[in-house]
Parts: C-alpha cells; sequence; structure tokens
C-alpha cells in the first residue's frame, strides 16, 4: 500500500467556458478509485472552484477583481464537490472536503490539527478533497498557490509520491508546442531545470498555474524526500500505478518536521529581526536559538505566535521563524541577556525571541 496525493488543475476539470466537463472528472475519478481498490491511499488536491463557477455566473473568462473571484469560488466549489462525491458514491467511496488557507498552517496548532483531520479521514475511509479556501481567502488568489499547497500536504500527510496532473503531459526543454522541444524523463537535481523556457508555458484561461509553479511544487516535495510526476491528466491512471510517464522528478532530500516546511514555504511573514554577526554564527553553525542580545532591529507589526524573518547584517534573510514576542515589546529588550531581563522584568522574560524548534533556516 501507498499513499499518494494527486493535483488536478482547473484545466483538467473544466471546459473553455468554465463548466465541469463531465468526461475529464470522470477519468480523475475513474484513476483514483482503481488506485484505492488496489489498497492505494489518495488524497485529492482539486484546483476549479473558481472555474467552475465562471460558466453558472455568465463569466466567460476569469474574473480579475478578489470580490468576483471569491463569488465564483463561492459557487463553483459546492459544484465541484457534488461533482466529486456523486461520481466517487458509485464506485463506493465517500469523500471529504478539506478547504485550507495559509493562515492556517503557519500557527503551531493549525497545522497539527490540520494533519490530525486527514489521519483521521484515512481511518474512515473517506477521499479527502482539497482546495485553497478561495471564498475568504484575503490576498490575491491564484491557482498555481494550488500546485504549492499539493506539495505541502504530500509532506504533512507523509505521502510516497506526488502526482501532479496538468494539461501538459510533462516538463519540456521548451514550450511543447515549439519544433523540437524534448520531454525531459527525469529530473534528479533542481539545477537541472534552471534556465529552461518554461516561462511561456502558462496557464489556460480558467487558471493562473503554469509550469513554473509545477516545477516549484516538485522542488519543495523533493526536498522532502517525495518523489513527483508530472503529467497530463490524460495519463492519471498510468501515473497512479507507477508507471512510467511525464517527468518524474527524484526526490533530492529527506523529511524534516511538518511544521517547518509549512514555515519556510507556506508562511506570509508579518515582519522581521535584524541580527549582529555573532548571532547569525549562533544560528547557523551552532544551531542556537535566537536570543534578545543579537538583535539590533525590529521591522513590521507582529504579535507572538506570528512567522517572521530573521535578517543578517547585510539585509540578506537567512531564516524563518516563529517569535515569541510582540513586535512592541522587543525594541526594549535588544542587546540584553535573557538572565538580566529576567532579573528585573520577571522569569516571563527569560525566554528566547525564537526557539531553535520553530527556526528555518533559509
Amino acid at each position: 500500500m501507498s499513499r499518494v496525493v494527486v493535483k488536478v488543475g482547473s484545466s483538467s476539470l473544466t471546459t473553455s467556458a468554465g463548466h465541469i466537463d463531465p468526461e475529464r472528472l470522470d477519468g480523475i475519478v475513474t484513476a483514483i478509485c482503481d488506485a484505492r481498490d488496489r489498497g492505494d491511499e489518495v488524497v485529492l488536491v482539486s484546483s476549479g472552484a473558481i472555474a467552475a463557477g465562471l460558466g453558472p455566473l455568465g463569466l466567460r473568462t476569469r474574473p480579475r477583481d478578489l470580490p468576483t473571484q471569491q463569488a465564483a469560488a463561492s459557487v463553483g466549489q459546492g459544484a465541484l464537490i457534488a461533482s466529486y462525491s456523486e461520481r466517487f458514491a458509485a464506485r463506493g467511496f465517500l469523500v471529504g472536503q478539506v478547504l485550507l488557507t495559509v493562515d492556517d498552517v503557519t500557527r503551531r496548532s493549525h497545522h497539527r490539527n490540520a494533519h490530525q483531520t486527514f489521519a483521521r479521514l484515512s481511518e474512515l475511509g473517506v477521499v479527502p478533497i482539497v482546495n485553497e479556501n478561495d471564498t475568504v481567502a484575503t490576498t490575491e488568489i491564484r491557482f498555481g498557490d494550488n500546485d504549492r499547497l499539493a506539495a505541502l500536504v504530500a509532506h504533512l500527510v507523509h505521502a510516497d509520491r506526488l502526482v501532479l496532473l496538468s494539461d501538459v503531459d510533462g516538463l519540456y526543454d521548451g514550450p511543447p508546442d515549439k519544433p523540437g522541444a524534448t520531454l525531459i524523463e527525469v529530473v534528479t537535481d533542481p539545477a537541472d531545470v534552471e534556465g529552461l523556457d518554461i516561462a511561456r508555458v502558462s496557464a489556460s484561461k480558467v487558471g493562473t498555474g503554469g509550469m513554473v509553479t509545477k516545477v516549484e511544487a516538485a522542488r519543495i516535495a523533493t526536498a522532502a524526500g517525495i518523489p513527483v510526476i508530472l503529467t497530463s491528466a490524460a495519463h492519471a491512471a498510468t501515473a497512479l500505478e507507477g508507471g512510467k510517464v511525464g517527468t518524474r522528478f527524484e526526490p533530492t532530500g529527506r523529511r524534516r518536521p511538518t511544521r517547518l516546511l509549512w514555515l519556510a514555504h507556506a508562511s506570509e511573514t508579518k515582519g522581521g529581526v535584524h541580527l549582529d554577526e555573532g548571532a547569525v554564527r549562533a544560528l547557523t553553525t551552532r544551531k542556537a536559538s535566537l536570543l534578545p542580545a543579537g538583535i539590533t532591529d525590529v521591522t513590521g507589526s507582529f504579535k507572538a505566535g506570528d512567522p517572521i524573518d530573521v535578517i543578517g547584517p547585510d539585509g540578506v534573510v537567512i531564516a524563518r521563524g516563529v517569535v515569541n514576542y510582540d513586535s512592541a515589546e522587543l525594541p526594549s529588550l535588544l542587546g540584553r541577556s535573557t538572565r538580566d531581563l529576567a532579573a528585573e522584568l520577571g522569569e516571563e522574560y527569560e525566554r528566547e525571541v525564537i526557539h531553535r524548534d520553530d527556526l528555518m533556516l533559509t
């Protein structure tokens, strides 16, 4: 038995007019149900909410303004899940909707709850269907983020592999429609794809994710020890069977604590702290926690528990971490030892600004 995360893009599920395409949806569901029948666990990360809402709302193209995007997502998400539920039920499987936002995974308790939810759904035999919570997102919604989300979910659920399904059958060394473009069957090092002309392999008019976001998702997953298959939705069955298809990205790293991966790739920082050279050395060579004594400046506005940037004297971000102080508290503590602070202000000030366990070097 293996655990697989499958990501399908909006262009692979919908017609150009924005309606859900029954045949395309049937193909995806059939491939996943066949995998389940073989004993595999599958988590589906599905775009398509906004795209599925275009047709019912009479919109010809994907809206640019956030309120209309959110309205389309509100209409489309229900239609999308209803279509999935009907088809999975016909094969005897129950689905569960999991809507996530970036804020849901930046704090330790939130991503722990997400992990427990996925684990329980698995125990109950439910197929989780994951999407970004487009309806209430407060920043610009980009379907390309679901590629990154899929990579992070793959790590969160301890997946054995990640399958990225698109309208392109793999990674090419240039635009696929360009004469002479060649399919890259295996990528063993992220550096192998640097410099390739993939920026022009962009999204359809019902989504904004392109090849760049898929390569970035593969980079995130493989760095955490998870192999990635990138191919078209038409080859979903072969990809889920483990057959040779599309482009395979080989693992380049090992698994790391889940919340550190989320911190590095999913969190939006609220501000930052600037360090002196001694503090930089302590963090990077001694793997120490960050103390007030090594901080020279504080920027932005944040609360205890928020993710922030850790910045060296040259202005380069060297790490991200979950801070233990509000930004308003820190200026009066800078350059002072925790022992002195505890003696003057109380024992609660004898704590790290960022504990080593909540720090991710970048």
